[in-house]
């Protein structure tokens, strides 16, 4: 069995092929570049692990939440993989790549915080028992106050919102845990990791199906104008 795994929901383009039981990990600082090198640098990596994308069984897919654009050039290429090749997709929240960073830490409660920009978060809140890691809010939407209010004590938090605002987590959160930077964005390992286990309990889809997480639902629709 082969998979593709791909998020470009953040700067950097993470991309993972799992064949043979083995996982390749490619992580690429791409910023606003992704939409010009993703398919290139997909085709590349699959020529380097000898492969063609015809090989592929399944693709996996970071759905966000993220960078706007960064999400549908990630979407757009892993659907049209998948259309052309009649292939399914497992689809993952980004939340949850991130949260599994953080997989091995000790804390109670794992919260990935992204930067949404205009002063909000995206995040969710994870109970940690022993290194198996359940979601246990939505995904959510929340301005810095709101954030403290709804944290966990004794809370670990990873993602690059916890660089813009790690004084005042550090001073408003009970024994919270600000995880370093090398925590902070989505790892191939860890969306194959997930893959897999969508995988066993038959959660797949497909390119029509397949849609992106916005938490921004009025900004991020299209709207049609009448011609005059």
């Amino acid at each position: 069995m082969k998979i593709l795994a791909v998020d470009t929901t953040t700067r950097f383009l993470c991309l993972g092929i799992y064949a043979h039981s083995r996982i390749c990990e490619y992580v690429l600082e791409l910023g606003r570049k992704q939409s010009a090198l993703l398919v290139p640098t997909i085709k590349r990596v699959l020529e380097a692990a000898d492969l063609a994308a015809g090989d592929i069984d399944y693709f996996a897919c970071g759905l966000g939440p993220g960078s706007f654009t960064g999400m549908r050039v990630g979407l757009a290429a892993i659907k049209g993989f998948s259309w052309a090749l009649h292939k399914p997709v497992l689809s993952i929240s980004t939340l949850d790549i991130l949260a599994r960073n953080a997989q091995d830490n000790d804390a109670a409660y794992i919260m990935p915080a992204i930067d949404a920009k205009r002063g909000l978060i995206y995040c969710a809140i994870f109970k940690n028992k022993g290194g198996q890691i359940k979601r246990i809010t939505p995904y959510l939407l929340l301005t810095e106050r709101e954030f403290l209010r709804r944290a966990r004590p004794g809370s670990a938090i990873l993602g690059d919102a916890a660089g813009l605002y790690k004084e005042k987590f550090l001073k408003n959160i009970k024994g919270v845990t600000i995880l370093e930077k090398d925590y902070w964005y989505p790892k191939a390992r860890n969306i194959i990791g997930l893959a897999l286990e969508r995988l066993k309990g038959k959660k797949i889809t497909d390119a029509f199906r397949l849609k992106p997480i916005y938490l921004y639902p009025k900004e991020c629709q299209v709207r049609r104008h009448k011609a005059r």
